[in-house]
């Protein structure tokens, strides 16, 4: 690889991890009235549905891991890290399958990525507590991940556009 290309490269991930760090502390400062708990926008998750685009699989999940690390360093502890690993990499996984097969647009990949963020985070609950009875909020939270994750990947496309637009004019 060359030097320029690689720098590229280098400097693509740390603008993905810096907005995916920004993203996430925005998010915290918004209020979300909503009786069940743990649902959000998932505004850094813009920078999974991006990276599957502009970066690749095996750097998205790079990215990814380093996400969770940083901001659960940064603003939370290491259960929120563990919480939040769980749910991001099912959500990972299904994505990149959905991107490698070309299955669906940013909208769908998103919307797959914010329905599986919260079955994996609701079975990691379920596990570390012993019980399905979490499971009662999954139907709520399915729904919230439905509409956040089609929020999100109308913005993803857009990022994605941008950033390529972006790196092109690096040259």
């Amino acid at each position: 690889m060359k030097e320029k290309e690689r720098a590229r490269k280098v400097a693509l991930y740390g603008i993905l991890i810096a907005l995916a760090m920004v993203m996430n502390f925005v998010e915290s400062l918004i209020p979300i009235p909503m009786p069940v708990p743990g649902v959000k926008l998932g505004l850094a998750n813009l920078v999974t549905v991006a990276g599957l685009y502009l970066i690749g699989i095996p750097g998205t999940i790079c990215v990814t891991i380093l996400r969770v690390v940083l901001i659960g360093f940064s603003f939370g502890n290491p259960y929120s890290m563990i919480y939040g690993l769980s749910g991001s990499l099912v959500s990972l996984f299904v994505m990149a399958l959905a991107r490698k097969y070309n299955w669906f647009s940013h909208i769908g990949i998103s919307i797959l990525g914010g329905i599986f963020h919260n079955i994996g985070q609701m079975t990691f609950a379920a596990l570390i507590v012993q019980t399905t009875g979490v499971y009662v909020y999954l139907p709520t939270l399915l729904i919230a991940g439905t509409i956040a994750g089609t929020l999100i990947g109308i913005l993803g496309g857009i990022m994605t556009e941008r950033l390529t637009n972006f790196t092109k004019n690096l040259s």
